[in-house]
């Protein structure tokens, strides 16, 4: 049985721009979660994205390999710029991208590559035993649940993935399972106002 526990990157000022990632370093608050992540993971086999946000998020962590087809989706001339830029901009391009998985009119990869590149990767990992940690993007974390789901590429749209959330699958006889989606670090409170001295 393979586990396979996936890994958004930490924040990034892109992230926090609602912007495409380019390969940026993690912010203040993403590399203090980075910092955080080895203590939510149990031991395995550590896979990173080829970017600097994922090794970085990864710091704490023993990784065994980068791994190219944990790649976050190539936004083409898109990349680094913000959604909402883009959509004033070439409202009828980002309207075809989010409707139509075949559109590429960034010049990058479509939705439909990326989850046939992702399917290519889960396939190989459905073969695998013990766990897999994997740390990647947003979009490949969403691919891989649409994948396990056989759900249509439309899916990939409803499916929110948090910075430094882990989503869970389980390989059994080459099928995959979803077993828990954007599980997101908890925070401790703080004292309440009546346990502070006066």
């Amino acid at each position: 049985m393979r586990r396979l526990l996936l890994v958004r990157h930490a924040s990034t000022a892109a992230v926090r721009a609602a912007a495409f990632g380019a390969d940026e370093a993690l912010d203040a608050a993403g590399t203090a979660a980075a910092a955080r992540l080895a203590a939510r993971l149990p031991r395995g086999e550590v896979l990173i994205s080829p970017a600097r946000r994922a090794a970085e998020t990864a710091a704490g962590l023993t990784v065994t390999r980068v791994e190219p087809a944990l790649a976050e989706c190539d936004f083409g001339a898109w990349a680094g710029r913000p959604l909402a830029e883009i959509a004033s901009a070439e409202p009828e391009a980002v309207h075809a991208w989010m409707t139509d998985p075949d559109a590429a009119p960034h010049g990058g990869e479509s939705l439909t590559a990326l989850l046939a590149r992702v399917r290519r990767w889960l396939d190989d990992q459905a073969q695998q035993d013990g766990t897999g940690i994997a740390v990647t993007h947003g979009g490949v974390v969403k691919a891989a649940v649409v994948t396990a789901l056989d759900a249509p590429a439309s899916a990939f749209w409803r499916i929110d993935v948090a910075p430094v959330s882990i989503t869970e699958l389980h390989a059994h006889d080459g099928r995959w399972t979803v077993t828990r989606v954007n599980e997101r670090e908890v925070k401790r409170p703080g004292p309440l106002s009546s346990d502070v001295a006066a």
